[in-house]
């Protein structure tokens, strides 16, 4: 595998070049028996699409065990629980390529998987495998999912509107996760995870959030496409209630020693863009319980 020119444009400007490199040989084109192992025991997951405006967004994707099931070496069948009013499928009628971040929250381990789907007759969806890697586990702040999900699910209640409200904004700052979705318009989309401790995101305004980039694996999938296409997703999850919150907007990557200083530990900052919000309470009846913070969070 070899990076694209956005991805080796960002590892040459951090100083990471050779180190990314030597990692380029983790990306594989195949799901490998460590991966499959990892895929039959994960119930949640996060997936990047592209709409018919070029706008990305990303998505929330549970199930039980097994709705992540490896049918071969380069194919994955998604077999997930979607609320309604996602677009997902509409997204994916329009552009195939999809990007999906498998993550196990109790045992901080992620998995990325891209490629270009296709939506089978009965509402699965293959997905054609271009990439897979494993991430480190970096900034995952263990939680657990409660063994008694609610029976008292109430329908989805899905809002939509072009702004954040005050209840959307303190959700936003109170957060220690969220999940980002960008896409190369050649390459294809990809999904990934940040995260650290509570403000860590910070709302400007009611269209704009500004968050820290930390030191990671020096890859730079997300960034790299960032760089050749502003367009991004973003998705909170709220994970005591079942609760999603869904951004699609433009993100800018700020070098600006200066503005840098206001973050512990921030190596770069992204500043966020908002085009429209859509939240969505009662999305899934699965609950987490917090664990613990991430022993690599900047204090």
């Amino acid at each position: 595998m070899t990076f694209h020119s956005g991805e080796i444009a960002i590892q040459t400007r951090a100083g990471v070049r050779e180190e990314a490199e030597r990692l380029c040989s983790f990306i594989s084109d195949v799901i490998k028996p460590p991966a499959e192992e990892f895929l039959a025991t994960q119930q949640l997951a996060v997936a990047s699409t592209v709409d018919a405006n070029e706008r990305v967004w990303a998505s929330l994707l549970t199930g039980n065990y097994g709705f992540l099931q490896v049918l071969n070496h380069q194919r994955l069948q998604i077999n997930a629980n979607l609320t309604p009013g996602d677009m997902l499928y509409r997204n994916l009628q329009n552009n195939p390529q999809m990007g999906v971040l498998a993550i196990a929250l109790a045992n901080r381990r992620r998995l990325r998987l891209n490629g270009k789907a296709q939506i089978q007759p009965e509402g699965q969806i293959h997905l054609q495998i271009h990439q897979v890697f494993f991430n480190c586990p970096k900034y995952i702040q263990v939680r657990h999912l409660e063994t008694e999900i609610t029976n008292l699910l109430k329908q989805p209640e899905i809002s939509s509107s072009d702004s954040l409200t005050a209840h959307q904004q303190n959700w936003i700052t109170q957060a220690d996760t969220f999940f980002i979705a960008s896409s190369h318009p050649e390459i294809g989309a990809d999904a990934s995870h940040r995260g650290g401790f509570p403000g860590f995101v910070r709302v400007l305004n009611s269209n704009s959030l500004l968050f820290p980039d930390y030191a990671g694996n020096n890859m730079f999938q997300t960034f790299g496409n960032l760089i050749i296409n502003p367009y991004a997703g973003l998705l909170f999850i709220d994970f005591a209630a079942g609760d999603i919150l869904q951004l699609t907007g433009q993100a800018k990557v700020i070098w600006d020693a200066e503005r840098l200083t206001t973050f512990a530990g921030a190596q770069r900052l992204v500043e966020f863009e908002i085009e429209q919000v859509l939240e969505t309470r009662n999305v899934t009846p699965m609950r987490w319980r917090f664990g613990e913070y991430s022993p690599a969070n900047p204090g």
